[in-house]
């Protein structure tokens, strides 16, 4: 069982940067692969990005490529992600997912979510 928590949301404004983190416990979260994810109240779950349990692969979403950075800490059991250059589009509530195995783009492949954070860009 692995129960994860988001935080660093909140309000930037348009070409700003937020850091969410997603921390984690349970046991043995160090074999998990994390994925990001991001909700608007009129879209489905998006991926955003995936990063192995050893943090050498890393995955991202075409809309936030090259702006996006997800890096983990198996010693402290945090997953972050750096987001620079924000846009409004990128509003939403973000969430953290592990699952056991390889990554995945796709949220139903994931066993476990954190409860969320939201991020708002003004533009």
């Amino acid at each position: 069982q692995v129960q994860l928590v988001e935080s660093g949301g909140g309000l930037v404004q348009v070409g700003g940067s937020l850091r969410l983190s997603c921390a984690a416990s349970g046991r043995a979260f160090s074999n998990y692969a994390v994925g990001w994810f991001r909700q608007t109240p009129e879209n489905e779950r998006e991926y955003v990005a995936d990063i192995s349990w050893t943090g050498i692969n890393t995955h991202y979403g075409d809309s936030v490529k090259g702006r996006f950075t997800i890096a983990r800490n198996n010693t402290e059991n945090t997953v972050d992600l750096q987001m620079n250059s924000l846009k409004p589009e990128d509003t939403a509530v973000y969430y953290c997912a592990a699952r056991t195995g390889v990554t995945s783009i796709h949220a139903h492949e994931y066993e476990y979510w954190g409860q969320g954070t939201q991020v708002t860009v003004s533009s």
